[in-house]
């Protein structure tokens, strides 16, 4: 099983899923953000339970959050250690009550995730990693552990997507895995998850999203033997400069492949 702290971890994921839950099966409004994205009184219930318990948990260390504001680079480039959080990722899902939406709680220590937590409020599904301990599933509170260990390429393999950020992304596609592959849309982190499973090979994303949006789960499928690269076939890293965005970039479960010289012939064809 994970070590205590990253269980610990996991049980406060818990309790930030219920209070999303105690909010997705009431009426609840939807404001929009500057960006244009959605925010819920779920989301902020959600971040207030997590950064009440990472402060009595580990109380030095700062916090960077999708529901708070972020704080200026000229801080944060002196962090060698710090939590990522985004306490209720795939709002979107969470509006059409589709049930795939997480919470991700992730612990940064040099660039790096060296602890991910991903929580699936609706199935109680509860992922988590810890750098050289594995990666864990928990199909319910207090059940058994099992350990993830993500698959070689299967054939045909089986593409996870985006649910509300689809794009035109079948061409390069092509390139990386040949034509013949099944699409399975799913919404926030699960994407990861799946493939840190065993039960996907490749998510490939091309378009924005935010460090909170990939660290857990990135974390998740790392110590399950996959990994989170760029388009240049880099592995992510985390608080690199001002800009919270993630560069395009593709996960995948099988690691015996040249992924990046694949990706090199892909641009220049």
């Amino acid at each position: 099983m994970p070590p205590e702290f990253s269980r610990r971890i996991g049980e406060l994921a818990r309790v930030a899923g219920d209070a999303i839950l105690k909010i997705y099966h009431g009426d609840f409004a939807v404001q929009t953000k500057a960006d244009a994205s959605p925010l819920t009184a779920a989301d902020l219930a959600a971040q207030q339970v997590i950064v009440a318990g990472l402060g009595q948990l580990e109380p030095r260390l700062p916090i960077l959050s999708e529901e708070a504001k972020a704080l200026p680079w000229a801080q944060r480039q002196h962090w060698s250690r710090y939590w990522l959080v985004d306490p209720l990722d795939g709002t979107r899902e969470f509006v059409k009550r589709n049930d795939e939406f997480t919470v991700n709680i992730a612990l940064i220590d040099r660039h790096r995730a060296v602890l991910g937590v991903v929580l699936a409020p609706v199935t109680g599904e509860l992922y988590v990693a810890e750098l050289g301990h594995g990666a864990w599933l928990q199909l319910q509170s207090g059940g058994e552990w099992q350990r993830l260990q993500s698959r070689p390429l299967a054939r045909p393999p089986t593409v996870a997507g985006s649910r509300s950020h689809g794009g035109a992304q079948g061409g390069l596609l092509d390139h990386l895995i040949g034509s013949d592959y099944q699409m399975l849309p799913l919404g926030s982190s699960l994407k990861f998850c799946l493939i840190a499973r065993g039960q996907a090979d490749v998510y490939l994303r091309q378009g924005l999203t935010s460090e909170w949006d990939t660290a857990a789960a990135q974390c998740v499928l790392d110590e399950a033997g996959g990994a989170v690269l760029d388009l240049r076939g880099q592995p992510f890293r985390y608080n690199r400069g001002e800009s919270l965005l993630n560069p395009e970039f593709m996960a995948v479960g099988d690691c015996s492949i040249d992924w990046a010289g694949r990706l090199r012939r892909a641009v220049r064809e």
